[in-house]
């Protein structure tokens, strides 16, 4: 057996960048990675702006309480004017509007007491107090974004400043789930006897989707070899398939098996860890090969484990394998014959691990964000103490 950091040393030497494409603007970049490097084509503001509803004014005219202004005209945002502000005279103007010449600060309309068209100011302002300067978020050809960047709501934000009407991607892996087993049924069926829905299967798939990944198909595939190796060969055209359930070494584990027969080249099958020790990983043709244990805590460390950093490569990304350290919440105290990756809810003030009761379970994983790292053997640690833990989303 392999440990996991060879493991993963494995899976990366196999994922490969995708290639470049275009996208439309819109919701469909989102998750997705940034091919290029994004510039300003224009400086942002465009204009000095006021950032306050209020009276644009030269500050030289309101150097103390009492100040009377004239009120000349009005800039609503998205208007202009051509008038100049001069001597204790003032504009009318609200969030957003550009400056009008002649004027250098914004007076807060808090801070007025208006009749008719005159002002008294009641708190004097200082040289360009109240404006957002021209380019004081950026200027032209700053690199704003750069390549490789996750595309987040907040980003799309900033690519729509931008203009960015055609958004340069890596293209999605186009990815296949297949959960095995034939004591599996589908969500709406109820079980009968031995039978169990179907948790493996969405669960992989949302997380390949989380990922940025377009999952082309997620389906239930019984203990059946002909049925087995029909379904594979039908995912030949994803570049990434991921198989759970049927890896070990049981009489009904067919996967390992079908899969050399069609050509599997194995990069490892086993690696020392728990849970997930009998996870395989391979290449068939130009398709990755997961095949994740059937328990769905197995399948969801080893997702993360070595699902995630091939789609995070493959799409241009940073692949996320290395732990950080975190301060204990409480004490932990383990005893594991392997390296364990157990759940945990990593929280500002540092880690939390959460109870769970084998690879079985699944319920823990709905709080979980982290996977503390256990060492094998025993281990004892206060809390305080800094562990490492490997943090599961965002990207």
């Amino acid at each position: 057996m392999i440990d996991v950091l060879s493991a993963q040393q494995l899976v990366l030497q196999q994922a490969h960048r995708k290639a470049n494409t275009t996208l439309p603007f819109g919701l469909n970049c989102l998750y997705q990675f940034l091919a290029t490097d994004i510039l300003a084509e224009s400086d942002s503001p465009p204009f000095d702006k006021s950032m306050m509803d209020g009276y644009a004014v030269r500050s030289a005219d309101v150097v103390k309480p009492g100040a009377q202004l004239h009120v000349v005209g009005m800039i609503p945002a998205g208007g202009t004017t051509s008038v100049t502000v001069q001597p204790n005279q003032a504009i009318r103007i609200f969030t957003g509007a550009p400056m009008p010449p002649g004027a250098d600060a914004v007076l807060k309309q808090e801070d007025v007491l208006r009749e008719n068209d005159d002002i008294v100011v009641s708190q004097p302002v200082r040289a360009g107090q109240n404006i957002l300067r021209r380019g004081s978020d950026m200027t032209t050809g700053d690199v704003v974004l750069h390549k490789g960047t996750h595309i987040s709501p907040a980003v799309l934000g900033l690519l729509a400043t931008l203009g960015c009407a055609a958004v340069p991607v890596v293209q999605r892996p186009q990815v296949t789930v297949l959960a095995t087993g034939s004591e599996l049924i589908g969500v709406g069926q109820q079980p009968v006897g031995s039978q169990i829905r179907n948790s493996n299967g969405p669960m992989l798939a949302g997380l390949a989707q989380a990922c940025g990944a377009h999952v082309n198909q997620e389906a239930l595939v019984p203990d059946d070899p002909t049925l087995l190796r029909s379904a594979i060969q039908s995912a030949s055209s994803s570049d990434v398939l991921i198989l759970s359930g049927g890896v070990s070494v049981g009489d009904f584990d067919h996967v390992p098996k079908v899969l050399g027969e069609l050509g599997l080249i194995t990069q490892f099958h086993h690696v020392k860890m728990k849970p997930g020790k009998p996870v395989l990983f391979g290449t068939l043709g130009g398709t990755l090969v997961f095949g994740l244990p059937g328990n769905p805590l197995s399948a969801f460390v080893c997702f993360h484990l070595f699902v995630r950093p091939a789609l995070q490569t493959m799409l241009g990304g940073t692949p996320i394998t290395t732990p950080v350290l975190a301060p204990l919440t409480t004490d932990c105290h383990s005893k594991h014959d392997r390296p364990t990756y157990a759940p945990a809810r990593l929280h500002p003030h540092g880690v939390e691990p959460l109870p769970w009761q084998g690879s079985s379970t699944i319920r823990a994983l709905v709080e979980a964000n982290a996977l503390q790292v256990l060492p094998a053997g025993e281990f004892h640690a206060a809390a305080g103490d800094s562990v490492p833990v490997l943090p599961l989303f965002g990207q």
